[in-house]
């Protein structure tokens, strides 16, 4: 079995390929696995660590707007439709998987004229531009919610959820106290955990540096930045910083409260594991109304970037920390927000295709 991975960019597209992945290589030992990607992502080092073999190609942006940089970004994403065909010719993959992001079009486009079937997943609320342009190429569209299965081809869409990997499950059985001793962290203070993804959020970093002399009052902050957005040196009480973690799921484990961005990665990852989240979702943007779907099921607190300042945000993490009864609600819903066992279904979904 040969199939072939696209996606990155940001982080968001990988970490369910990824899962999927881990049952292809535990059902079929043999299997033969690929993945296309960025030259500048985070993917490159993530997708290597789970020992896939990884080539980069040429992507452009595919943007809603007017900007000079879409008319390069036109002959970007030609050069990466001619990368993709050589690559897919030489490697000739059974079956091409993708879960949206710009780098992926190409991808499946060159699979489709190559005659070799696409599964597109979409874990957003509302589909992304690069599936919109994926679907008639694609065999198989799987989806995360059952609102968006609407907006897709009944014949060939399945409400699956979203693919969680053997790191997330790993992470419900970590031992905190060792975890409390490698980071430094008090055995007896709460944890709150601040991630925005692997290119990460620097509006969102400015406001927890902000925000940092009167959360760490009552809490301990572990602050993942995004790459090359670390503070150099810095060094605070009750905070701990990283610029980039290939897994960052014990960390979300230990968590009494996690603040995050709207990425459905992300997203799935505190849903699994039940945790009590604050979203401050990209203003105008699909992860407004990612938010706004955990929002009206109670499963979230979610802070809107535009009208947010460093006191709203202490406000908001202290007023969850002293409400116990409040976070322990908020872990049930989430939790039920989502369909689980995706990667499952993921996997045999592209074994039936690559028969």
């Amino acid at each position: 079995m040969k199939v072939l991975f696209a996606g990155g960019g940001t982080m968001g597209s990988v970490t369910p390929l990824i899962a999927v992945a881990e049952v292809l290589k535990s059902r079929n030992p043999g299997a033969d696995l690929y993945w296309l990607g960025t030259k500048t992502g985070p993917e490159g080092k993530v997708v290597r660590h789970y020992n896939i073999n990884f080539k980069s190609i040429t992507a452009g942006r595919l943007r809603r707007y007017f900007s000079w940089q879409n008319f390069l970004d036109f002959f970007r994403v030609i050069a990466g439709f001619v990368e993709s065909l050589f690559i897919l010719m030489k490697i000739r993959p059974g079956v091409i998987v993708s879960a949206g992001g710009f780098v992926a079009v190409p991808v499946v486009w060159a699979g489709w004229l190559l005659n070799i079937p696409s599964v597109i997943h979409q874990q957003d609320v509302k589909v992304g531009l690069a599936n919109r342009l994926c679907v008639g190429a694609a065999k198989k569209i799987t989806v995360c919610f059952p609102e968006t299965a609407k907006k897709f081809p009944q014949r060939k869409t399945e409400v699956i959820g979203n693919p969680v990997g053997n790191n997330l499950r790993a992470a419900e059985k970590i031992d905190q106290a060792k975890w409390r001793i490698k980071l430094g962290l008090k055995e007896d203070w709460p944890i709150v955990v601040v991630t925005t993804g692997g290119t990460g959020a620097m509006g969102v970093n400015e406001l927890v540096m902000d925000a940092l002399k009167g959360l760490t009052k009552f809490c301990q902050v572990i602050h993942i930045t995004g790459q090359h957005k670390a503070e150099d040196n810095f060094e605070h009480e009750n905070y701990v910083q990283y610029e980039f973690l290939v897994n960052i799921t014990p960390l979300i484990a230990m968590a009494d409260v996690v603040v995050i961005r709207a990425g459905m990665a992300t997203l799935t990852e505190v849903s699994y594991l039940a945790k009590p989240v604050i979203i401050i979702p990209i203003p105008n943007s699909h992860q407004e109304q990612n938010a706004s779907y955990f929002y009206e099921r109670g499963a979230a607190e979610v802070l809107r970037g535009e009208e947010l300042d460093s006191d709203d945000l202490v406000k908001k993490i202290k007023g969850l920390i002293d409400n116990k009864n409040r976070r322990k609600e908020l872990s049930n819903k989430i939790h039920r927000v989502m369909k689980w066992g995706a990667e499952e279904r993921f996997g045999e979904i592209i074994e039936e295709i690559n028969k």
